[in-house]
Protein backbone atom coordinates (compact mmCIF):
# COMPACT_ATOMS: atom_id res chain seq x y z
CA UNK A 1 0.00 0.00 0.00
CA UNK A 2 1.40 3.58 -1.04
CA UNK A 3 2.12 6.05 1.48
CA UNK A 4 -0.80 8.25 2.57
CA UNK A 5 -0.48 11.79 1.63
CA UNK A 6 0.05 14.44 5.05
CA UNK A 7 -3.44 16.21 5.65
CA UNK A 8 -4.06 19.64 5.36
CA UNK A 9 -5.99 22.61 5.81
CA UNK A 10 -4.96 25.14 3.88
CA UNK A 11 -5.84 26.93 1.44
CA UNK A 12 -5.30 25.29 -2.12
CA UNK A 13 -1.75 26.31 -3.67
CA UNK A 14 -1.97 28.70 -6.82
CA UNK A 15 -1.72 26.72 -9.86
CA UNK A 16 1.92 25.63 -10.97
CA UNK A 17 3.77 28.33 -13.45
CA UNK A 18 6.23 25.91 -14.84
CA UNK A 19 4.51 24.39 -17.85
CA UNK A 20 6.20 20.89 -17.87
CA UNK A 21 4.46 20.22 -14.45
CA UNK A 22 1.32 21.69 -15.19
CA UNK A 23 0.89 18.75 -18.04
CA UNK A 24 1.70 16.33 -16.02
CA UNK A 25 -0.49 17.24 -13.69
CA UNK A 26 -3.48 17.52 -16.34
CA UNK A 27 -2.14 14.23 -18.03
CA UNK A 28 -2.59 12.66 -14.77
CA UNK A 29 -5.83 14.16 -13.77
CA UNK A 30 -7.64 12.71 -16.56
CA UNK A 31 -6.40 9.33 -15.96
CA UNK A 32 -6.49 9.39 -12.40
CA UNK A 33 -10.23 10.52 -11.86
CA UNK A 34 -11.54 8.07 -14.27
CA UNK A 35 -9.36 5.14 -14.00
CA UNK A 36 -8.56 5.22 -10.34
CA UNK A 37 -4.74 5.89 -9.16
CA UNK A 38 -3.70 2.29 -8.58
CA UNK A 39 -3.65 0.93 -11.74
CA UNK A 40 -1.20 3.95 -12.95
CA UNK A 41 2.18 3.97 -13.01
CA UNK A 42 4.58 6.38 -13.37
CA UNK A 43 5.31 4.58 -15.93
CA UNK A 44 2.21 4.54 -17.65
CA UNK A 45 2.38 8.30 -17.08
CA UNK A 46 5.91 8.77 -18.55
CA UNK A 47 4.92 6.85 -21.71
CA UNK A 48 1.51 8.65 -22.10
CA UNK A 49 3.19 12.24 -22.04
CA UNK A 50 6.39 11.44 -23.93
CA UNK A 51 8.72 12.03 -21.38
CA UNK A 52 11.61 10.06 -19.51
CA UNK A 53 10.53 9.08 -16.40
CA UNK A 54 13.73 10.81 -15.31
CA UNK A 55 12.02 14.16 -16.36
CA UNK A 56 8.84 13.18 -14.94
CA UNK A 57 10.80 12.01 -11.28
CA UNK A 58 12.07 15.38 -11.52
CA UNK A 59 8.90 17.42 -11.07
CA UNK A 60 7.17 14.43 -8.55
CA UNK A 61 9.27 12.07 -6.39
CA UNK A 62 6.27 9.53 -6.81
CA UNK A 63 2.70 8.97 -7.58
CA UNK A 64 1.28 10.17 -3.99
CA UNK A 65 3.00 13.49 -4.62
CA UNK A 66 1.48 13.63 -8.01
CA UNK A 67 -1.96 12.67 -6.51
CA UNK A 68 -1.75 15.22 -4.03
CA UNK A 69 -1.28 17.76 -7.04
CA UNK A 70 -4.03 16.36 -9.20
CA UNK A 71 -6.41 16.80 -5.77
CA UNK A 72 -5.27 20.09 -5.58
CA UNK A 73 -5.60 21.04 -8.96
CA UNK A 74 -9.23 19.85 -9.40
CA UNK A 75 -10.07 21.97 -6.30
CA UNK A 76 -8.64 25.01 -7.66
CA UNK A 77 -10.59 24.81 -11.09
CA UNK A 78 -14.00 23.70 -9.08
CA UNK A 79 -13.43 27.50 -6.70
CA UNK A 80 -12.53 28.97 -9.74
CA UNK A 81 -15.62 27.67 -12.00
CA UNK A 82 -17.60 28.96 -9.12
CA UNK A 83 -16.14 31.93 -8.63
CA UNK A 84 -16.93 32.69 -12.54
CA UNK A 85 -20.53 31.97 -12.21
CA UNK A 86 -21.39 34.26 -8.96
CA UNK A 87 -19.91 37.07 -11.53
CA UNK A 88 -20.93 36.08 -14.53
CA UNK A 89 -24.66 36.14 -13.15
CA UNK A 90 -24.36 38.75 -10.15
CA UNK A 91 -27.82 40.49 -11.23
CA UNK A 92 -29.72 37.09 -12.10
CA UNK A 93 -29.79 34.89 -9.06
CA UNK A 94 -31.77 31.88 -10.53
CA UNK A 95 -29.42 32.06 -13.39
CA UNK A 96 -26.32 31.74 -10.70
CA UNK A 97 -28.50 28.87 -8.61
CA UNK A 98 -29.18 26.95 -11.67
CA UNK A 99 -24.90 27.45 -13.29
CA UNK A 100 -23.97 26.78 -9.78
CA UNK A 101 -25.78 23.88 -8.92
CA UNK A 102 -24.91 22.23 -12.51
CA UNK A 103 -21.34 22.80 -11.90
CA UNK A 104 -21.19 20.70 -8.26
CA UNK A 105 -22.69 18.58 -10.81
CA UNK A 106 -20.20 18.41 -13.34
CA UNK A 107 -17.30 18.34 -10.86
CA UNK A 108 -18.79 15.47 -9.10
CA UNK A 109 -19.59 13.44 -12.15
CA UNK A 110 -15.92 13.38 -13.12
CA UNK A 111 -15.09 11.79 -9.89
CA UNK A 112 -15.23 8.64 -11.07
CA UNK A 113 -16.16 5.58 -8.67
CA UNK A 114 -12.35 3.87 -9.28
CA UNK A 115 -11.00 7.03 -8.11
CA UNK A 116 -12.91 7.76 -5.13
CA UNK A 117 -12.23 3.93 -4.32
CA UNK A 118 -8.84 4.00 -4.29
CA UNK A 119 -8.90 7.32 -1.96
CA UNK A 120 -11.06 5.81 0.24
CA UNK A 121 -9.02 2.76 0.70
CA UNK A 122 -5.56 3.74 0.35
CA UNK A 123 -5.39 7.84 0.72
CA UNK A 124 -8.11 8.58 3.76
CA UNK A 125 -6.75 11.23 4.86
CA UNK A 126 -6.21 12.90 1.56
CA UNK A 127 -9.56 11.75 0.89
CA UNK A 128 -11.14 13.67 3.84
CA UNK A 129 -9.22 16.96 3.02
CA UNK A 130 -11.17 16.39 -0.50
CA UNK A 131 -14.42 16.47 1.57
CA UNK A 132 -13.47 18.93 3.75
CA UNK A 133 -12.68 21.87 1.07
CA UNK A 134 -15.32 20.78 -0.95
CA UNK A 135 -17.75 21.85 1.68
CA UNK A 136 -15.91 25.02 2.12
CA UNK A 137 -16.16 25.66 -1.27
CA UNK A 138 -19.76 24.87 -1.50
CA UNK A 139 -20.70 26.73 1.78
CA UNK A 140 -18.82 29.89 0.67
CA UNK A 141 -20.25 30.31 -3.14
CA UNK A 142 -23.57 28.85 -1.95
CA UNK A 143 -23.73 30.66 1.24
CA UNK A 144 -23.84 34.35 0.03
CA UNK A 145 -26.07 33.31 -3.04
CA UNK A 146 -29.17 31.68 -0.62
CA UNK A 147 -28.53 35.19 1.52
CA UNK A 148 -29.45 36.81 -1.67
CA UNK A 149 -31.75 34.53 -2.89
CA UNK A 150 -33.81 35.12 0.33
CA UNK A 151 -33.44 38.92 -0.31
CA UNK A 152 -35.16 38.69 -3.66
CA UNK A 153 -38.15 36.58 -2.01
CA UNK A 154 -37.10 33.41 -4.06
CA UNK A 155 -35.65 31.37 -1.44
CA UNK A 156 -37.64 29.97 1.81
CA UNK A 157 -36.45 31.43 5.12
CA UNK A 158 -38.58 28.79 6.82
CA UNK A 159 -35.57 26.98 6.37
CA UNK A 160 -32.11 27.62 7.50
CA UNK A 161 -29.21 28.45 5.79
CA UNK A 162 -26.53 26.16 6.67
CA UNK A 163 -29.28 23.17 6.62
CA UNK A 164 -30.03 24.04 2.98
CA UNK A 165 -25.99 23.81 2.29
CA UNK A 166 -25.97 20.68 4.53
CA UNK A 167 -28.08 18.82 2.68
CA UNK A 168 -26.87 19.78 -0.58
CA UNK A 169 -23.62 18.77 0.91
CA UNK A 170 -24.53 15.47 2.26
CA UNK A 171 -26.25 14.70 -0.41
CA UNK A 172 -23.65 15.27 -2.69
CA UNK A 173 -21.11 13.04 -0.73
CA UNK A 174 -23.57 10.11 -0.61
CA UNK A 175 -23.30 9.94 -4.41
CA UNK A 176 -19.90 9.91 -5.11
CA UNK A 177 -19.26 6.96 -2.47
CA UNK A 178 -18.91 3.84 -4.82
CA UNK A 179 -20.54 1.82 -1.69
CA UNK A 180 -23.57 4.19 -1.61
CA UNK A 181 -23.90 4.33 -5.24
CA UNK A 182 -23.97 0.39 -5.33
CA UNK A 183 -26.77 -0.01 -2.50
CA UNK A 184 -29.32 2.45 -4.96
CA UNK A 185 -27.91 0.91 -8.06
CA UNK A 186 -28.07 4.19 -9.81
CA UNK A 187 -25.74 5.57 -11.71
CA UNK A 188 -24.03 8.89 -11.01
CA UNK A 189 -25.25 11.19 -13.28
CA UNK A 190 -28.81 10.23 -12.45
CA UNK A 191 -28.37 10.75 -8.88
CA UNK A 192 -26.62 14.21 -8.90
CA UNK A 193 -29.22 15.29 -11.72
CA UNK A 194 -32.03 14.28 -9.24
CA UNK A 195 -30.02 16.06 -6.57
CA UNK A 196 -30.60 19.51 -8.30
CA UNK A 197 -34.02 18.73 -8.61
CA UNK A 198 -35.24 17.88 -5.18
CA UNK A 199 -32.92 20.75 -3.77
CA UNK A 200 -34.62 23.29 -6.05
CA UNK A 201 -37.96 22.10 -5.38
CA UNK A 202 -37.65 22.32 -1.62
CA UNK A 203 -35.13 25.92 -1.17
CA UNK A 204 -37.30 27.57 -3.61
CA UNK A 205 -40.71 29.71 -2.80
CA UNK A 206 -43.63 30.33 -5.28
CA UNK A 207 -41.99 33.34 -6.80
CA UNK A 208 -38.61 31.53 -7.25
CA UNK A 209 -40.75 28.22 -9.00
CA UNK A 210 -42.39 30.48 -10.93
CA UNK A 211 -39.39 31.69 -12.48
CA UNK A 212 -37.07 29.29 -12.81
Amino acid sequence: MPDKPPPSSSPVPPAPADPVRARIISEARRHFLAHGFRGVTMDDLAAELGMSKKTLYAHFSGKNELLQAVVEDKLRNADADFGAITCKFSSDFLGALHELLACVRRHSEELQPAFTRDMAREAPDLFQVVQTKRRALIQRHFGKLIGEGRKAGMIRKDIPADLMIEILVGATDSLVNPQKLSQLNLPAKAGLTAIVTIFLEGVLTGKGRSKS
